[in-house]
């Protein structure tokens, strides 16, 4: 676990000032790698549906800027912010994090699965800026088209592979986290973000699905609407259920994923708990995974999606 002094802060603010003097928007993160400032509509009714619409910090990756005196003045509003989120999707990088989770405990091999989707698929990671994450992993920084539009998801490419597309973000190297330091990967700090091969593009943006399920009136959030888990959701259930310890949060947060993806989330929200908590997790921790899943599913922000292990 990393040491978090008073000197902290003012690093974070540095590394921050430097990324977005390289045109990449920042926002300050706390040392559990959530945005620092607190949404100016907490305590209001849900759904919230603000983006920073209303001219107040406070919207996570939404209040990410280049602008070195905003940057300034985010960092002012949060004096317990030991790191700094780096927005992805958003020019002039239009930035694509490849997050690679190490977990060879439990048979996730993240490495060794894109270099065997590269060889499947045809291309090559180009050398590229990287970032070591406290646990083990990294963090593979791509450039996208302007025409293209790469959503966040986590693992969809293989298990321990995350996407940080438009509307998530990326931990920014010189961050310190409850769990240790971000770093950039000795040979590529000199580097510029690389842009992204076009075959492994088309990997990360898959056409849009329409649900498989028929429709039923009086879903809340689709008036006239409602999108039923069905099997698909049962077998979501049975995937938590199987999960041993180390396990747990890394299959509740996946499983979640996909049930937000393909529009039965909340739907599928209790009984995933429930699922959880017979593995063991406490209520508390089995709604905050679910409630991850869904900001980083939905463009809400971006989670790492942190399980057992660390």
């Amino acid at each position: 676990m990393a040491t978090i002094d008073r000197q902290t802060a003012t690093l974070a603010l540095a590394h921050a000032l430097a990324a977005a003097g390289r045109g990449l928007p920042v926002f300050p993160l706390s040392a559990t790698k959530l945005p620092a400032l607190r949404s100016p509509h907490h305590g209001e009714r849900p759904p919230v549906h603000c983006r920073g619409e209303c001219g107040l910090p406070g919207h996570g990756v939404h209040d990410a800027t280049t602008d070195p005196a905003t940057v300034r003045a985010l960092f002012a509003a949060a004096p317990r912010a030991t790191g700094y989120g780096i927005a992805c999707g958003r020019a002039p990088h239009r930035l694509i994090g490849v997050d690679l989770d190490i977990d060879t405990a439990h048979g996730n091999d993240s490495v060794g699965a894109l270099r065997q989707l590269a060889l499947q698929h045809l291309f090559t990671i180009p050398p590229t800026v990287t970032v070591l994450t406290p646990s083990g992993g990294r963090h593979l920084w791509l450039t996208g088209p302007a025409d293209t539009t790469v959503p966040n998801s986590a693992g969809r490419l293989a298990p321990g592979i995350d996407v940080r597309g438009s509307g998530g973000y990326l931990v920014g190297p010189g961050s310190v986290t409850t769990h240790g330091h971000y770093r950039l990967a000795p040979g590529t700090a000199h580097l510029t973000p690389a842009p992204c091969p076009r075959a492994l593009l088309r990997l990360l943006t898959p056409p849009r699905r329409e649900p498989a399920l028929p429709c039923h009136p009086g879903h809340p959030g689709h008036p006239g609407q409602e999108t039923t888990p069905g099997r698909r959701g049962e077998g979501l259930i049975q995937f938590v259920l199987a999960a041993h310890e180390g396990q747990r949060n890394t299959r509740l947060f996946w499983a979640a994923c996909r049930a937000y993806e393909h529009g039965f989330g909340d739907t599928l929200a209790d009984a995933l708990t429930a699922a959880a908590i017979r593995t063991g997790l406490t209520e508390q921790e089995a709604r905050a995974a679910i409630a991850s899943a869904e900001r980083l599913t939905l463009g809400r922000g971006s989670d790492d999606g942190d399980d057992d292990r660390r």
